[in-house]
């Protein structure tokens, strides 16, 4: 339910406040934040609370990982574009942009969203109202998490096609890069495209 969603909190802590918390930090204040709405919701889907707690934190860590990297790639944003160039929040996601850049005049509505074999992870309702600016898709894929920190095959010749497939699209082509934790974020590379194109136009 609409109630329960945390792009709000997610938003305020990671991108207004700067407030870096680990994952169980942040489950805990949104819990916290929501404990009304969370108690209806687990009486309108008639689940025994220790069912519905156990499963929660899984569908929120879903949420988590994909919102923050897209705030991770707003910062990177900023980093090319320039100090307060960039805007992120609960109403732009909803009108279709994860990431808005205002660059000498230029108004850059990224949309970024990752992809599975069932289709686009994110955002599937049509924005309500029109923005201004252009928009520009980011879309990305990424392999399990055993098969990032673990790309051999078992037999120890080559890599794995997943990997191979996400190695050839991402890394080599330098959207993406992984930490050595195993986790996945953008490089500049994205925007410095769109920034040179600027640039050049306004030359």
């Amino acid at each position: 339910p609409k109630n329960t969603q945390a792009l709000f909190l997610l938003y305020k802590m990671y991108w207004e406040e700067k407030n870096f918390v680990s994952f169980d930090e942040f489950y805990a204040e949104y819990v916290k934040h929501h404990r009304a709405e969370l108690k209806a919701f687990q009486k309108d889907t008639q689940m025994c609370k220790e069912c519905f707690y156990k499963g929660l934190p899984a569908r929120m860590y879903r949420t988590w990982a994909s919102i923050i990297t897209q705030i991770y790639a707003g910062y990177v944003a900023e980093s090319v574009f320039g100090s307060g160039s960039v805007k992120m929040s609960e109403e732009l996601d909803h009108h279709g942009a994860d990431i808005q850049v205002n660059y000498k005049g230029r108004i850059l509505n990224y949309d970024v969203k990752k992809e599975s074999k069932s289709g686009v992870v994110g955002r599937s309702s049509v924005p309500r109202k029109p923005i201004p600016g252009i928009f520009i898709p980011i879309r990305y894929t990424v392999p399990s998490f055993d098969t990032i920190l673990h790309p051999q095959k078992k037999n120890g010749k080559g890599f794995l096609k997943a990997y191979l497939d996400f190695q050839k699209s991402f890394l080599n082509t330098g959207l993406l890069r992984v930490l050595t934790n195993g986790f996945v974020v953008f490089t500049t590379h994205v925007f410095e495209e769109k920034k040179k194109e600027i640039d050049k136009t306004l030359k």
